[in-house]
């Protein structure tokens, strides 16, 4: 599996893996959680749902949060609004980085 350059930016050393190891066609892409300043590199497929990429991005980032609806995931800077749609149909690529932020934005102090 080649790596993007990218992908390796201030981000974890494992990545989650979505896929089995062997897995022809894998993409990786980086999560980075803007609540807790860190991010992690999620290997899977194009046709894996942005929806699950978050889940398993969020559970090793922000574990004790529950409320997954409460965040939402941006790609490009613009809102993924149907996080059913696979990788691939939202528009990302082998090397995007997608952000999951807070859906309510918090003041600062």
């Amino acid at each position: 599996m080649s790596e993007r350059f990218v992908n390796g930016l201030r981000a974890r050393d494992e990545a989650i893996r979505l896929t089995g190891p062997d897995t022809p066609g894998v993409w990786t892409v980086r999560v980075q959680g803007a609540e807790v300043w860190d991010a992690v590199r999620v290997t899977a497929m194009p046709a894996t749902s942005v929806r699950e990429v978050k889940r398993a991005a969020m559970a090793e980032l922000m574990p004790d949060v529950e409320t997954l609806d409460a965040y939402v995931v941006k790609l490009r800077g613009i809102e993924v609004l149907d996080e059913s749609l696979s990788l691939e149909a939202a528009g990302a690529l082998d090397g995007s980085t997608l952000l999951v932020m807070s859906r309510r934005r918090r003041p600062v102090r």
